[in-house]
């Protein structure tokens, strides 16, 4: 899949997933499932205060009798149950509505009831970047702050879940740094190249990784080109492994506010994938988002 074009035609085809919305009394949220029910790519059960959703659906002409609703209007009681809805199988998904991240991810981990793995979770997000005859992959822009080498090798493995969902076989990624050498100064480009060894040894499977690449070697030929780097992620990057959670954050916001970036996002490192946007996203963002999640459903043979 090379476009967010293909992302929906395939979800399509390997949908209707089931959502549980958490918190759903939120006008983008509700129109993104909305168009999503539409589609055929997804449906929902939409937990949270009943009358305030009715009211945001029949103000904005959503047919909201298609879907079920759950009434409660705590707002840790409601992420809780659209947690559970998932872990006891009648939902393949969670979406965020309108309530914080920190109160969906404690429902999440929650021992009795939660989605955990023991794996790190991890964000990861999706471009459609103008230009680009692929997809680009970033992680992790919004979960890790400082992750270290460990955290940073399952981040890398949640992101090619992703890839793999996209029917990316053998994505390549670019562990990305200030400077394409390895510098005992730079602590990033340790883990870089520790990172790559891992690859090379099978401790990392699924992809190829390399690194230390600067961001321009890690996704243009040209300039990887220029500056004698020869190596099968050069230029040709499917997965831009940041850092930290600052540079993932600007990276992740200058594609979006900068140029006419198409964008999705997920959670990954749980039983189920997590739709966890912005409340600056927008409702196609989010529409998006849902289908990547249908499509990662889909390949878990949820």
């Amino acid at each position: 899949m090379r476009h967010f074009d293909d992302i929906l035609k395939y979800a399509k085809e390997r949908g209707p997933k089931t959502l549980a919305v958490a918190v759903a009394q939120d006008l983008e949220v509700l129109l993104a499932v909305n168009e999503a029910k539409t589609r055929g790519i997804a449906d929902a059960i939409l937990v949270g205060d009943q009358e305030q959703i009715e009211e945001i659906a029949e103000k904005n002409f959503i047919k909201i009798d298609q879907y079920e609703i759950i009434d409660i209007k705590d707002v840790n009681e409601a992420s809780r149950k659209a947690v559970e809805l998932v872990s006891t199988g009648r939902a393949h998904m969670v979406m965020k509505g309108l309530v914080d991240t920190s109160v969906i991810l404690k429902a999440v981990l929650d021992p009795e009831i939660g989605l955990r793995t023991g794996n790190v979770l991890s964000h990861t997000a999706v471009f459609d970047v103008p230009g680009y005859d692929r997809l680009i992959l970033v992680t992790d822009a919004a979960m890790n702050i400082t992750p270290d080498l460990k955290a940073k090798k399952q981040i890398i493995e949640n992101a090619a879940q992703v890839a793999h969902a996209l029917d990316i076989d053998e994505p390549k990624v670019a562990v990305v740094c200030a400077k394409e050498k390895v510098d005992p100064k730079m602590p990033a480009t340790v883990d870089a190249g520790q990172l790559e060894e891992m690859n090379k040894n099978g401790e990392i499977t699924g992809c190829i990784v390399g690194g230390p690449f600067g961001l321009d070697n890690a996704v243009s030929e040209e300039a990887a080109a220029h500056k004698g780097i020869n190596h099968p992620v050069a230029g040709k990057a499917d997965i831009l492994l940041v850092p930290n959670i600052e540079a993932g954050n600007v990276l992740y916001k200058s594609m979006v506010f900068f140029s006419n970036t198409k964008n999705a996002g997920v959670i990954v490192g749980a039983k189920a994938p997590i739709v966890l946007t912005s409340r600056a996203d927008s409702d196609i963002a989010k529409l998006n988002s849902i289908a990547l999640a249908v499509l990662m459903a889909a390949k878990a043979g949820k």
